[in-house]
């Protein structure tokens, strides 16, 4: 890979990181008016996970595929998240325990739904980032199903 390629992903990687955790913390405080600061971190890492899976997986997905399984992996990156900072190190920085069927009020049902639309707004996002970043030439067609 040339070197200017390398240095265009690394800002698409550290852009997706930053946009991440600005949109989580964003939703957090438009949902609850109060974030912390492991949510941006969250955010950043779903962003880049989900945001590079077309890069990993190469076979055409629809928005809507690729948003459900973005919605997988946000939950567990959460899930694992919550484990640590909430019932490990009892910071409680979120508690879904009276939302319906959560796990161990880490995640939820409906957090994941909403997940789905975060993670195509993030697969966009991604592909507009390869394009403003010349690392590709034009964005792709999306099918929704």
């Amino acid at each position: 890979m040339k070197k200017g390629l390398r240095l265009n992903y690394l800002l698409v990687y550290y852009a997706l990181y930053f946009i991440g955790g600005f949109v989580y913390v964003g939703l957090e405080l438009l949902w609850r008016g109060y974030s912390h600061y492991t949510m941006f971190i969250v955010g950043g890492i779903c962003f880049l996970i989900v945001g590079s899976m077309n890069e990993v997986v190469k076979k055409p997905m629809s928005l809507l595929l690729q948003g459900c399984i973005g919605s997988v992996i946000i939950t567990l990156v959460e899930f694992i998240t919550g484990c640590i900072v909430n019932l490990h190190l009892g910071w409680n920085v979120w508690d879904y325990s009276d939302m319906p069927l959560n796990i161990l009020g880490q995640v939820c049902l409906p957090f994941m739904l909403l997940w789905v639309a975060i993670a195509i707004l993030c697969v966009v996002v991604n592909d507009l980032l390869l394009v403003f970043f010349n690392i590709r030439e034009k964005m792709p067609k999306y099918k929704l199903i």
